[in-house]
């Protein structure tokens, strides 16, 4: 019996999924020196398949850390889609910050991969820029944020929080502190949506 081709390509997704995950967590955990066959293992795939979607370490931790990206920025227009836009944009921050700490327990993995020559970070802020747009165009759209907010800011802003609330101990600070960042985004929401 025969594999279906579009049953394979579904096979080897997950196993990429897989693997990145376990990347991530390991380069986080343990720095960039981790056991490539560790993270086959933690990934439950042998070293062959992984060395078939990532034939380098650095290629490994380039995709690991863009996975990432892709995951939070992606995740705007489900939010969207579920949640109001401002219940949406408050949702996402908390990926945001749970991305950002992901990119800090991988610092060392991404510097010896920028080292060898690899740009991992070549697409990040026009990504990051897109998200938080789409979010805060909707929130002003719809009356609950202002019309007037840079994403840019807000993501300066976002990644000040997740600065100094680093620590895992720190997270429900980080939780107060994007309550009212949101709270700044929406005052004079209602003023700006009704005048002329």
């Amino acid at each position: 019996m025969t594999t279906k081709p579009s049953a394979l390509r579904a096979d080897a997704r997950r196993n990429r999924e897989r693997i990145l995950e376990a990347a991530v967590r390991a380069f986080s955990e343990k720095g960039p020196d981790v056991a490539i066959d560790a993270i086959a293992k933690a990934a439950g795939v042998g070293s062959a398949t992984l060395y078939r979607h990532f034939p380098t370490r650095e290629a490994l931790i380039e995709a690991a850390y863009r996975n990432e990206l892709a995951r939070v920025c992606d995740s705007a227009t489900k939010l969207l889609a579920e949640n109001p836009p401002d219940r949406a944009l408050r949702l996402w921050m908390d990926a945001f910050i749970d991305y950002l700490a992901a990119k800090q327990g991988m610092a060392d993995a991404l510097r010896a991969a920028v080292a060898s020559g690899a740009d991992p970070f070549a697409e990040t802020l026009d990504k990051l820029g897109a998200a938080l747009g789409t979010l805060l165009h909707a929130g002003a759209g719809a009356g609950l944020l202002r019309p007037d907010i840079d994403p840019f800011d807000v993501g300066f802003s976002l990644a000040g929080v997740a600065l100094i609330t680093s620590s895992p101990d720190q997270r429900e600070r980080a939780g107060r502190l994007l309550d009212l960042l949101l709270d700044g985004l929406r005052y004079g929401a209602d003023a700006s949506a009704s005048s002329p």
